[in-house]
């Protein structure tokens, strides 16, 4: 087996999961999801391009890293998936409930993360709420940056919890997240 087929065999598989941004960087255009929004999202980014660039202690990538978006216009976008800009983005419990009975975002995400061997979500209170209530993901799947309201319910299924520092993740928690993952993929 070549050495890239071997790392590719071994490598974790990491999805990090975020939801949409009212800054467009390009407000007028169409880019991929990944690049489509600033603001909040720009924490997140940040986490992505770190363990995506992160090796291990031999030189080989640490872990295969996947990224998503929650979208108000398209439900889960996978980040390289090319998306246009919209007028409206949801921010609220019954934003976040409409646009999951238009687009099912939900079951599109838990259903995405069945292949990971950890996910990461960097979601609102209310949208991490919906996703305890439907309780598609497994147990012990998830790294949940989430408001400590959650901390129990959390623990209880055997996810990680971090409390949400800073716009999405913080910086003391994307030392987190990559101390977990390094251990994961030890």
């Amino acid at each position: 087996m070549t050495k890239l087929m071997t790392e590719m065999k071994m490598s974790k598989r990491i999805l990090i999961v975020t939801n949409d941004s009212t800054v467009f960087l390009k407000p007028n255009g169409i880019d991929s999801a990944f690049c489509m929004f600033g603001g909040r999202m720009t924490e997140v980014k940040n986490l992505v391009a770190r363990l995506d660039t992160a090796v291990k202690e031999d030189g080989g990538k640490l872990c295969d890293v996947s990224f998503g978006v929650i979208t108000t216009k398209y439900g889960f976008v996978p980040g390289n998936y090319v998306i246009g800009a919209y007028d409206n983005v949801m921010s609220d419990r019954a934003g976040y409930e409409a646009v999951q009975a238009e687009k099912q975002y939900i079951e599109q995400t838990s259903y995405l993360c069945k292949p990971f061997d950890k996910v990461i979500f960097c979601i609102p209170k209310d949208m991490f709420a919906m996703f305890l209530e439907a309780d598609y993901i497994d147990n012990g799947k998830l790294i949940a940056v989430t408001s400590p309201d959650f901390k129990d319910e959390c623990e209880k299924r055997g996810w990680t919890f971090l409390e949400r520092r800073g716009a999405r993740v913080g910086n003391e928690n994307a030392d987190e997240i990559e101390r977990l993952i390094r251990e994961l993929c030890a």
